[in-house]
């Protein structure tokens, strides 16, 4: 049996049981394949299934030379791994051999927030304009920030799951998973306000938010709304809805959140992954602590 035969009832698991989007199922597809070739090029081997760890390695040490980034061979490793754990589960090899593989070290990149005062510069901005576009950005910066979703998720949100009595989003998340995230009331008079222009404008589409010409948005215009509003009053590098959910969940911390209630909201299966935004809030919690201990100066 030919490599392929092993990689495509991988990708079928990961599409129908493990829930991965197509887009994920795509690059893990590349990886795999871009391994195999390798493989044949360099070993005159096709199958992936007798590979051991040092063919994997001369392999990282060829992206390595090819100027590939350590994150991005930390990724297509990923692939790898997963799909040798599927071998391993399935009962094709007995020993994974990545078992043992240590990720490159990648240097750690610094999410800076926007502050309270962008966010509010902005929502002020676009106030000025009562516009179908206007609104609808309005709604859509207010949505990403109160709320702290991705931006998939914010594209997807159909009109009906938006419950109005009880100011809540069904949100519809990772590997389809659904939770339900609250809005403010401030939100849904913004929400109101876009309905009414929408209304007027007699669209025909279930997905909430939509083009000037009743299509749905898309993920590159929602960066470019981002980008463009917050290019007006911030100087920080990186201006991308993601950096609207790192600021919803410094600011909640900073605020007095607890972590759990924030891993909720952001929809993270792990406290792992929300443990990253403590960091932005070391300044908030040093405050606390001065003001709190007994034997702080600051008292």
């Amino acid at each position: 049996m030919i490599a392929n035969n092993y990689i495509t009832p991988f990708l079928e698991y990961l599409l129908l049981e493990k829930g991965y989007s197509r887009h994920t199922i795509t690059a893990y597809k590349t990886d795999l394949l871009a391994f195999k070739d390798f493989c044949e090029v360099v070993y005159n081997q096709d199958s992936l299934v007798n590979i051991n760890y040092v063919q994997v390695r001369s392999w990282v040490v060829s992206l390595i030379d090819a100027d590939i980034s350590n994150n991005t061979v930390n990724r297509k490793v990923s692939s790898l791994k997963s799909f040798y754990k599927f071998l391993q589960k399935t009962g094709l090899i007995e020993i994974n051999p990545l078992a043992k593989h240590r990720a490159l070290k990648v240097p750690k990149k610094v999410q800076v927030p926007f502050t309270s005062k962008e966010i509010n510069q902005v929502i002020l901005n676009i106030n000025k304009n009562k516009d179908f576009d206007s609104i609808r950005n309005k709604l859509l910066v207010e949505l990403l920030y109160s709320t702290g979703i991705r931006r998939a998720e914010l594209i997807n949100i159909k009109e009906r799951d938006v419950n109005k009595a009880n100011f809540t989003i069904k949100v519809l998340g990772k590997r389809n998973k659904e939770r339900f995230v609250p809005i403010l009331a401030s939100v849904l008079d913004t929400l109101n306000e876009y309905l009414i222009l929408r209304n007027k404008n007699q669209f025909d589409s279930e997905f909430l938010l939509i083009t000037s010409k009743g299509n749905k948005i898309y993920e590159t215009l929602v960066y470019r709304i981002i980008n463009s509003y917050f290019g007006q009053v911030s100087s920080k590098v990186k201006k991308s809805p993601h950096i609207l959910r790192h600021s919803f969940a410094t600011h909640l911390l900073n605020e007095g959140a607890d972590l759990n209630s924030v891993k909720e909201l952001l929809g993270h299966s792990s406290l792992a992954s929300t443990q990253v935004y403590t960091h932005n809030s070391l300044d908030a919690i040093k405050k606390v602590y001065n003001q709190a201990h007994p034997r702080s100066k600051k008292k």
